[in-house]
């Protein structure tokens, strides 16, 4: 088992303070989804556990079974099995997708133990139709023209085939219809197991429908604020946020400006 554990984290952005006090433990076989409204600094902690340089963490901690990940280069921490699946995916001409993930995987691997051509491709193909994604697909440049809805599969074909220890999903669901919403879900289900742990960040109840998280954390004022099972979810999708700010004395004025 692995455990990520997230210590007093605070992180600044423009010598201005959005992450005040982030505590969260996350071990392989769990999967964490955190919510809440806009401006709470869910997307902030993403690229801070990766290491965003816009983002400074002024103080706190972040380990990955007992190293210290703030000491690590942003490439160090995703050989280390962090991974990141961003809001908005970067496009990148002239790199295919079976380029990109062939030398991802490398990148994990011990030199000489980079894997062969024949099994990256059984693998691939493999994972593709999974995902109900076309073949060509891995021979178009990375992100290139890509709807949002490939985007986002193409993301979860980038986890399946990387294999990290923990995955930071920020949005996964954002702009996906119903039926890409379900391809999507199937793949981070498929995952789930001993050596893989998640963070999923959402606004929406919906991706919950399709994949149950262990744990479900509520994030205000820069922090996590409350935490419980699925239950908390539907909850959240039923009421809002506004008992949660009353049961805690939270004031909608006391929001911080989250960064993307």
């Amino acid at each position: 088992m692995s455990t990520l554990v997230i210590k007093d984290l605070h992180v600044s952005i423009e010598d201005k303070e959005i992450l005040k006090g982030v505590n969260l433990t996350l071990n392989t076989n769990e999967i964490h989804a955190i919510m809440g409204p806009n401006g709470t600094g869910k997307s902030t902690l993403a690229s801070a556990i990766m290491g965003h340089p816009k983002y400074e963490v002024t103080s706190g901690s972040i380990t990955l079974d007992g190293e210290d990940v703030l000491e690590m280069e942003v490439d160090e921490r995703a050989r280390a099995g962090l991974f990141l699946a961003m809001q908005y995916p970067s496009e990148i001409a002239g790199v295919t997708n079976a380029d990109f993930l062939r030398s991802a995987i490398n990148a994990r691997r011990e030199e000489g133990d980079e894997i062969s051509i024949m099994k990256f491709i059984r693998e691939l193909d493999k994972k593709m139709e999974f995902l109900e994604m076309p073949e060509e697909m891995s021979q178009r440049y990375l992100n290139e023209g890509f709807s949002g809805g490939e985007k986002k599969r193409n993301e979860i074909l980038q986890l399946m085939m990387i294999k990290p220890k923990f995955a930071v999903l920020d949005e996964i669901d954002s702009g996906l219809d119903i039926d890409a919403l379900k391809v999507v879900s199937k793949g981070i289900n498929e995952m789930r197991g001993e050596g893989f742990g998640c963070l999923m960040i959402t606004h929406y109840q919906r991706l919950l429908n399709y994949i149950t998280p262990d744990h479900v954390h509520v994030m205000m004022q820069g922090k996590v604020v409350k935490s419980g099972g699925s239950e908390l979810a539907q909850r959240l999708e039923a009421e809002g946020y506004d008992w949660i700010k009353q049961e805690l004395g939270i004031e909608d004025t006391d929001a911080v400006t989250e960064e993307a």
